[in-house]
């Protein structure tokens, strides 16, 4: 079965950096593209950065520049290099494949606070 698994969450101070990892499993990782989302308590699940099995990237305008997204098909491992980080960041990060119906890991808390 499909398995996802996020991983690097922490807290840290504004203008600081975070790396979350998600490691796949039980598909085949190159075939499809991946997207990594965020919720903040209340709010509704909102999409963050994609890789394309490609390797093509997009992102939600408030992290351009900011954030990168990227993947290792040889490691079925996807990962969002977030820089610069603001309070407004802080959320859950959850990331996320379209197979047989959209998939989703557990999640990692980021919190970014001074």
């Amino acid at each position: 079965q499909v398995q996802l698994v996020e991983s690097g969450g922490g807290s840290v101070q504004p203008g600081g950096s975070l790396r979350l990892s998600c490691a796949a499993s039980g598909f085949t990782f190159s075939s499809y593209g991946l997207s990594w989302y965020r919720q903040v308590p209340g709010k509704e699940r909102d999409l963050v950065a994609s890789i394309t099995s490609g390797g093509s990237t997009t992102y939600v305008d408030s992290v351009k520049g900011r954030f990168t997204i990227s993947r290792d098909n040889a490691k079925t491992t996807a990962w969002l290099q977030m820089n610069s980080l603001k309070p407004e960041d802080t959320a859950v990060y959850y990331c996320s494949v379209r197979v047989l119906g959209r998939k989703w890991g557990p999640g990692t808390q980021v919190t970014v606070s001074s």
